[in-house]
């Protein structure tokens, strides 16, 4: 029973996707990519040159593993480079340890607002007005169609989804994880992440 109700939900995830036309789904206006393995390997100047001035980043899985066993290789590399090359960035976790969301916040000297709540709109609203921009103007980065993606449509943002980072699968994820999520391809550098004793500090 619960396997056809999540079965029926991501079919409903699918035609979405598939037959709307508002920004950051089917069509993109920026002619930015739709899809890129990982953070580093979005190019910032076409970020820039397609209008985009702020960025809206997931955490789990995008940047940091959900089991912190793993960074994004160059993730914040590739941060500072887009903050020296003029874009705002704000975090949207929907994670449930919230002294992790405050250490990557503090980490990244990115705002950030947990839990997120997405994909409902409350929160991508609140961090595209703190970023004084308007929806056109910002790109949603994350690893998940169904909370970045659709997010990210909800409030008329275009979107780029990431590949998720190896971590272990959530029950839903075994049963829809394809559907929503770009497995992480097995010939791709990973970093380890060891730093998670700095945690402590935000409890």
């Amino acid at each position: 029973m619960l396997k056809k109700i999540v079965n029926q939900f991501i079919s409903w995830l699918r035609l979405l996707i598939q037959g709307n036309n508002r920004p950051g789904l089917k069509e993109n206006p920026h002619k930015l990519p739709r899809r890129a393995y990982i953070l580093a390997s979005i190019d910032i100047e076409l970020l820039k040159k397609s209008g985009i001035r702020g960025i809206i980043l997931d955490l789990d899985n995008t940047i940091i593993s959900e089991d912190d066993r793993y960074l994004s290789p160059k993730a914040e590399d590739w941060i500072t480079q887009a903050k020296l090359a003029g874009l705002k960035f704000f975090i949207l976790s929907n994670g449930k340890r919230h002294y992790r969301v405050k250490f990557w916040s503090h980490r990244l000297d990115i705002k950030a607002i947990n839990p997120a709540k997405k994909p409902f709109p409350k929160a991508f609203r609140q961090a595209i007005a703190h970023m004084n921009l308007h929806p056109k103007e910002v790109v949603v980065i994350g690893d998940s169609v169904h909370t970045d993606v659709i997010g990210a449509w909800l409030l008329g943002c275009c979107s780029i989804q990431v590949a998720t980072l190896p971590h272990p699968p959530r029950w839903w994820e075994s049963l829809a994880g394809k559907w929503v999520q770009i497995p992480y391809p097995t010939e791709n550098e990973l970093w380890d992440f060891d730093d998670s004793a700095g945690y402590e500090s935000f409890f």
